[in-house]
């Protein structure tokens, strides 16, 4: 009698966990279901698969998303990190290497701190500090950066004062969605991501807007403060950070469908 092949049963399961995401609409049905094998098996396998076809995000079910070459760990109601993002990464370890001697970059509305964790990556020599407003971010981001580093609050409140003046780099992905376009959002995000990391008000920028306005308190001379925008908002934002006295520039990066506005002292 011929023994079953485990690696075609394997290919044979999937294909049919593959098929099974396709239908409801994965599409990267192919990957995600590789990941998923690797992560479970049987009733557990099963329950990720129900809850993905139920439109849960794939990096809360697996624990973990990938950015800029991390595995950074993520937690329920927190924002997930965009691909797009990598683009405010390399250019904020562009501006810290450009830097001579000790650097400090802080991280505002961290999320799981995906950024700070990719900055250190890319300049392990930086210090990188993280803020969120959100307590459910916060405790994810400790476990990413430094948790002595990764302070609960609004925006620059909780920096501790020894930084004022003092960062090289100052990098935002505060949310930049009109509040009107909330409901039009993937539901991946609107349903599965706490609202304060999402919503922008009225014309999305209400946020960067007090970002913008108190960057230059907190940056050295030649310091630079890097935002993630829309290209339709990015006009906007450069206005901004020239009438907060900085000097802007737009950056675009068609490869990863990424547009961001930076601001020199």
């Amino acid at each position: 009698m011929e023994l079953p092949d485990p690696a075609s049963a394997h290919a044979t399961h999937a294909d049919a966990v593959t098929a099974r995401l396709r239908a409801a609409g994965c599409v990267f049905a192919e990957e995600e279901a590789a990941l998923l094998l690797d992560a479970a098996a049987g009733a557990e396998l099963e329950a990720l698969i129900a809850r993905r076809i139920a439109g849960e995000p794939l990096e809360l079910l697996l624990g973990w998303a990938e950015f800029d070459g991390l595995r950074v760990r993520t937690a329920r109601g927190v924002f997930v990190p965009r691909q797009r993002s990598v683009l405010l990464v390399r250019l904020a370890a562009d501006a810290l290497r450009a830097r001579s001697g000790a650097s400090r970059a802080v991280d505002l509305g961290c999320g799981t701190g995906a950024l700070g964790a990719a900055l250190s990556a890319r300049v392990p020599s930086a210090q990188v500090w993280a803020v969120d407003v959100d307590p459910a971010a916060v405790a994810c981001a400790r476990t990413n950066l430094a948790p002595e580093r990764v302070l609960l609050g609004d925006l620059f409140d909780p920096l501790p004062d020894h930084l004022r003046g003092a960062v090289d780099v100052l990098v935002a992905n505060a949310p930049y969605v009109p509040t009107s376009r909330i409901p039009l959002m993937p539901p991946e995000a609107r349903d599965h991501e706490h609202l304060v990391a999402l919503d922008g008000g009225a014309d999305g920028l209400d946020v960067q807007r007090r970002v913008i306005a108190g960057a230059a308190a907190w940056l050295r001379p030649g310091g630079v403060l890097v935002v993630e925008s829309s290209r339709a908002q990015a006009p906007t934002s450069a206005a901004l950070m020239a009438a907060a006295g900085l000097e802007p520039r737009v950056v675009t990066d068609d490869e990863v469908g990424a547009t961001a506005v930076t601001g020199h002292t």
